[in-house]
């Protein structure tokens, strides 16, 4: 229970009990895949409390459960408060302007309510475990919208829209591990997402950064969607990539990168093998569509054999899929 006077109580709710299409929505599967499921929609603000967890690497190492106790925010003061006790499912109802980097707690689930909107700040997972963050707007942040380090593990980021901001809208890096990113929709920014921190860290990074990246929708942004320093077996499958900028996914410094069923649109360079001063990585890739788009460089092996079950929908099925579903509601 908390101690904090700040966080408001309401009552203990489980979320998304039962049916086919709560339980699709709940494993991050998404709205489009409840529809199919033959039950009614789910409720994209319930998808961060439930409890069956999502598809890829955050599945691992125990899992993805998030907090177990629901309060109800509606100001900055409040919601900075219980994100930070831990234990809490905080539901942020409205928008909110926040500034600088915000510490997240272990077993917090932080869940929007329709149409809540984070601006101006970011939230820092570091050095934490067992947190989920959806259903949330973020736009024009002053450093990361969603900043994830430090050794921080089975972490869920899923069903957000992410704006134009400073720096990163999801960076994963320091040693951080079993991260899943999927059902985002990501809009014109230009850095988007950077997995490992620099070229000199890998004494940290080494044998962490597994990070699966899903039915997400890259929209005009430019670059770091990903790019990947040391991280093994980073599985890039299913997302949507529209009329990207500079590149698609970059491998580097020895990183694995698996990249399976996208649909790379009016996309140049969907991948790079280095970027800047970073030597190589290594990268596999098949079964992915190219519309309008330039060829997808390999180099190397990657071991393909992940130990989570998921199910890759066929790539020419993905403009559909992830647009229709990918996002905050």
């Amino acid at each position: 229970m908390s101690t904090n006077p700040a966080v408001p109580r309401i009552k203990r709710r489980v979320l998304l009990a039962s049916s086919a299409g709560a339980a699709a929505a709940a494993s991050g599967i998404g709205v489009w895949a409840a529809q199919h499921a033959g039950a009614e929609e789910a409720d994209p603000a319930d998808l961060g409390a439930a409890q069956n967890g999502p598809v890829g690497w955050a599945s691992q190492n125990g899992g993805v459960t998030g907090g177990s106790e629901e309060v109800s925010v509606s100001n900055a003061s409040d919601f900075l408060a219980a994100i930070g006790e831990g234990g809490l499912i905080v539901r942020l109802t409205g928008s909110i302007s926040i500034s600088g980097m915000n510490d997240v707690a272990s077993d917090t689930t932080i869940v929007g309510a329709s149409g809540s909107r984070i601006t101006g700040g970011g939230i820092d997972v570091s050095g934490q475990s067992n947190v989920i963050v959806t259903n949330l707007v973020f736009d024009d942040w002053d450093d990361d919208a969603v900043n994830v380090q430090e050794s921080s593990t089975n972490i869920w980021i899923h069903h957000n829209t992410f704006g134009v901001g400073y720096d990163g809208c999801v960076d994963v890096k320091r040693g951080s591990d079993f991260v899943t990113v999927a059902w985002n929709r990501f809009d014109g920014h230009d850095k988007n997402m950077l997995l490992g921190h620099s070229d000199d860290n890998g004494s940290q990074d080494e044998g962490h950064l597994r990070v699966t990246y899903h039915h997400n929708f890259f929209n005009g942004t430019n670059q770091r969607n990903p790019r990947v320093r040391f991280g093994e077996q980073v599985h890039v499958f299913n997302n949507y990539y529209k009329d990207v900028g500079s590149y698609g996914i970059a491998t580097t410094m020895d990183a694995g990168v698996i990249v399976e069923a996208n649909y790379f649109e009016n996309t140049e360079d969907p991948t790079h093998i280095g970027e800047g001063d970073s030597a190589d990585g290594r990268l596999v890739a098949f079964d992915n569509v190219l519309d309008g788009s330039g060829e997808i460089l390999t180099n190397g092996s990657v071991d393909t054999s992940l130990p989570y079950a998921y199910s890759a929908d066929p790539a020419d099925r993905i403009p559909g899929i992830v647009e229709g579903g990918a996002g905050a509601s």
